[in-house]
C-alpha cells in the first residue's frame, strides 16, 4: 500500500466559494476512484509559522493506482482551484 500526502500553503486571497467547491470535490473522490482506498483531508489546526494550511492524505493499493487518480475526471477539475490559489504545494508518497 502507498500513502500519498499533499500539503498546501494557500494564497491569502483564495476565494471562500472556490475553497468550498474544492473541499466538496475532495469529499466526492473518496470511494469513487478505482484504487483509492481512503482519502482524508483537513485544515491545519495550530497555524504555526512553519505550518501549511491544508493536508490531503490518500491511501492507494499500488503506484499504478496513483496514476489513475492523478488523471481521473473527479480529480482533474480540482486542480483549477488548488494550483492557482496556492503559494506552495508539496507532496510525498511512501509505502505503508
Amino acid at each position: 500500500m502507498i500513502r500519498h500526502a499533499v500539503l498546501f500553503k494557500f494564497k491569502p486571497d483564495f476565494p471562500a466559494a472556490d475553497k468550498a467547491a474544492w473541499m466538496a470535490g475532495l469529499d466526492a473522490m473518496d470511494g469513487n476512484i478505482p484504487g483509492l482506498l481512503k482519502l482524508t483531508h483537513g485544515a491545519d489546526i495550530f497555524q504555526h509559522e512553519r505550518s501549511f494550511d491544508y493536508a490531503i492524505v490518500a491511501d492507494f493499493a499500488s503506484a499504478e493506482d496513483i496514476e489513475v487518480y492523478n488523471t481521473h475526471p473527479l480529480h482533474e477539475p480540482l486542480k483549477k482551484y488548488s494550483i492557482p490559489n496556492s503559494e506552495h504545494i508539496i507532496a510525498v508518497d511512501f509505502h505503508l
